[in-house]
Parts: structure tokens; C-alpha cells; sequence
């Protein structure tokens, strides 16, 4: 087999060697992992693609189409961890991969795939990883986009970047849904779901327990959802929002995708909740400040895409965690009622579409 045939042109049709995703392992970034493992089902639909994840992100790959198996490894942020990297690269070795994307630019990411022996390992040059990759692709930081960095790899070396990536999908069973709504004496009502939490203070939105004041006030069903990271805000938006609005924040990531598949919206900061939301197909609101939508909002489009708009502000969007300048104005002008007031229309919306 030529050495340059598997990612450079589909000319080997017949091998059916496993491919293995390394991917990024935030939970959003998590999600939109799953445009490429849609890219590389359409080029080799008889090679069946795993994907590596951390114990926090493995739910979310029993609802990925397209995903043979999760390679579920915890790995520590920051050390090397040799005994852990030897052992993954044992247990990578058994499985016979053909290829690893390495979607990282890291070179610890690049270690187990590496001592795995795997065929080709391939991705972006970057943090000194020669002798560990051998399918070297240039030219990252001119793709616009962290999608285009991460499906490019996907694709012939060259190849131009189509017209439009193929979206993520979560799908849950409608069965699923039924039997969490009774584990949690919720109704088969439509609820709005609030994600109030996110990486970085600077991204989040400042008034959701009024906005769930004014959700419930409104006759609406209101969940909370997160993270245990989120349970004091959690607590705090269901003091202001009344018996109307519940706490599901928890430890089990699976618990927030299926409160967000049963939710007919969802209100999110520029989060990871925000992408499972829309993965989903659940009408999803994305609140934006700090961060470009254009960047980092999901491929599946928004329901609607709520920025601040009194005013020109300089430092926007600046990406930092944590702001600097103009006291958060970018999030704090950006007033509860006109969230609610979008969302209903949204609601509305939906309710139309169900109904034709």
C-alpha cells in the first residue's frame, strides 16, 4: 500500500482499518468533533471511526451517528503522566488503527498514538511533534475558523475547504426523554431551559434569575442546567424565578443532554451546553459578549443569536475569560426582558411548525 494513499486521495477503497479521532476535549469543542467524524464517514464509509474522550465527555458519543466507539482515557491536564500515556498506547495498539487525526496541537496528545505504532498519525505542525506525527499538514493559521482546522484534517492534503461542513448530530431516543421527564416529576410540557454557565466569568450573561422570574410569571416552565460548577447560580435563579423554575444541574453530563433534547428552547452563554443544544435540533438561543459568533457559535445555526446592541464597543469581541474593560458592558446591556421576549417568539415559532 503506498504510504501517502489513505489521506491524500481515496485511492485505497478496500481498507477497512479503524480510524481514531484525538480530539479536543471541552465539551463544545467536544461536539463539533463530530463534523469530522461525519467528513470521514462520507470518504470511507467502510472505516469505522472511535473517538478518544475523557470520563466527562463519554455521554455524549452514545448520541454521535457515525461513531463505532468511545475510547474513554482520563489523561491529567498538567503533567505528562507517563504510566497513564503507556497504557493507552497499549490499549490503542490492540485496536489497529490505520489512522489518527490529532486535533490538538499539543505534543502530549500526540504521544499515545505515537508509542501505538499507529500507520499514519496525522495533523498540524505545532509544539515541536516531529517523530510523533508523520502526516504533517500546514498552513493552520489561515484557516479562518476552529471548525476549518479541525475538519481540514479530515480531508485530502490540499483539498479546499467546502462550501459548508456537514453539521453535528446528537440524537436521543424520544423514549429517553419520556422516561427522564418521569424520573424527574417533570411535565410533557414545553419548558425553556437556561444554561447559565460557561468557561470564563466574561461570558456570562448577568440576568438570568430575572429572566426566569419573567419565564415563569409568564406561565412558562423553567429549567436550570449545568454543571455542579453552576449549583450556587443554580439556587440563586430558582429563588428569584419561584416553584415554576427546577435545579437539574448535576455531576452526569448526560443528565444536561437530555434536558436539553426535552426542552422546546434553550437560553445559553457561548457554552458547551449551548452546542449540545443545538446538535440536538432544540431551538437555541446563544448569548454573546465577549466572544464572535462568527468564531465560535455552532454550525447548526441559532434560533437567535442574542448580542448586545445599545452601543459600539471597542474591546469587542476580545476573547478573553475574564473582562478588563467597559465593566462587562457587552453582557450587561443586554436586558432580561428582550431575552424573554425573544424567546417566546421563539417558542411561538415552534409551536407553529409543530402544528402545520
Amino acid at each position: 500500500m503506498n504510504q501517502d494513499s489513505q489521506l491524500s486521495g481515496e485511492a485505497d477503497r478496500g481498507d477497512t482499518r479503524p480510524i481514531l479521532i484525538v480530539p479536543y476535549m471541552w465539551i463544545g469543542d467536544f461536539v463539533r468533533n463530530h463534523t469530522v467524524v461525519r467528513v470521514l464517514n462520507e470518504r470511507w464509509p467502510n472505516r469505522p471511526v472511535d473517538l478518544l474522550t475523557t470520563s466527562l465527555c463519554a455521554p455524549l458519543v452514545d448520541y454521535m451517528p457515525g461513531v463505532r466507539e468511545a475510547i474513554v482515557w482520563d489523561l491529567p491536564r498538567g503533567r505528562l503522566a507517563v504510566g497513564r500515556q503507556l497504557g493507552l498506547a497499549k490499549l490503542l495498539h490492540k485496536r489497529n488503527y490505520g489512522t489518527a487525526l490529532v486535533l490538538p496541537r499539543t505534543w502530549k496528545a500526540a504521544i499515545a498514538p505515537a508509542l501505538a505504532g499507529i500507520p499514519e498519525r496525522v495533523g498540524f505542525v505545532g509544539e515541536f511533534r516531529f517523530g510523533l506525527l508523520n502526516r504533517w499538514r500546514w498552513g493552520e493559521k489561515k484557516l479562518p475558523r476552529f471548525i476549518d482546522k479541525n475538519a481540514a484534517l479530515a480531508q485530502p492534503d490540499g483539498a479546499p475547504l467546502p462550501p459548508e461542513w456537514p453539521v453535528p448530530q446528537l440524537r436521543v431516543p424520544a423514549e429517553d426523554i419520556v422516561r427522564w421527564r418521569q424520573a424527574y416529576g417533570l411535565s410533557a410540557g414545553a419548558a425553556v431551559a437556561l444554561a447559565p454557565g460557561s468557561v470564563g466569568a466574561s461570558k456570562r450573561w448577568t440576568y438570568y434569575p430575572e429572566a426566569a422570574r419573567l419565564l415563569a410569571e409568564r406561565g412558562l416552565e423553567v429549567w436550570v442546567v449545568g454543571g455542579p460548577g453552576e449549583k450556587g447560580l443554580a439556587q440563586e435563579i430558582v429563588a428569584a424565578g419561584g416553584p415554576g423554575v427546577r435545579d437539574l444541574t448535576g455531576n452526569d453530563l448526560r443528565n444536561g443532554v437530555l434536558a436539553m433534547a426535552a426542552a422546546g428552547v434553550a437560553i445559553s452563554n457561548d457554552s458547551g451546553l449551548m452546542h449540545i443544544a443545538a446538535a440536538l435540533g432544540t431551538p437555541t438561543m446563544g448569548i454573546f459578549g465577549p466572544t464572535s459568533p462568527y468564531l465560535w457559535a455552532p454550525l447548526n445555526g441559532l434560533a437567535a443569536t442574542v448580542v448586545q446592541d445599545k452601543s459600539v464597543l471597542s474591546c469587542q469581541p476580545c476573547q478573553s475569560t475574564i473582562c478588563k474593560m467597559n465593566d462587562h458592558r457587552c453582557m450587561r446591556d443586554i436586558a432580561a426582558s428582550e431575552v424573554v421576549e425573544i424567546a417566546q417568539r421563539v417558542l411561538g415559532e415552534v409551536g407553529t411548525r409543530a402544528s402545520t
